[in-house]
């Protein structure tokens, strides 16, 4: 896998934020993770939230550029954002993942992670 790209202010993340309602967003397209609401230092300090996006990039990988964007849409639509499988996938990732993410200082109390869309 190959280091992902992070790109601050994207306009793209910018409308997954304000249709989300949420304070911050990180999405992911290929092996880029496109962040609004948050700066790359706020983003890289939270291991849950990049080990979360990670295993989209990993998603992504998997199913490439079509399929992955045809299951993340039909999960949407059939279930809601947050019942997303790649979704739920990426939280339990979050949790198993964020070790790796830490640069060997203490992970952080999984209650401070960043707070994503919650379900409704």
């Amino acid at each position: 896998m190959k280091s992902p790209i992070i790109i601050e202010n994207s306009p793209l993340a910018r409308l997954a934020r304000l249709k989300l309602g949420t304070r911050s967003v990180a999405m992911v397209l290929g092996n880029k993770i496109h962040l609004s609401g948050a700066t790359r230092e706020e983003f890289l300090n939270d291991p849950y939230w990049v080990a979360h996006e990670m295993e989209h990039i990993r998603q992504f990988e998997e199913h490439g550029k079509l399929g992955f964007l045809r299951r993340y849409l039909v999960g949407w639509a059939r279930y809601g954002y947050y019942n997303i499988p790649f979704e739920i996938a990426a939280r339990e990732a979050a949790l198993l993942n964020a070790p790796l993410y830490t640069s060997g200082q203490p992970l952080p109390n999984p209650a401070d992670m960043h707070q994503g869309p919650k379900a409704k």
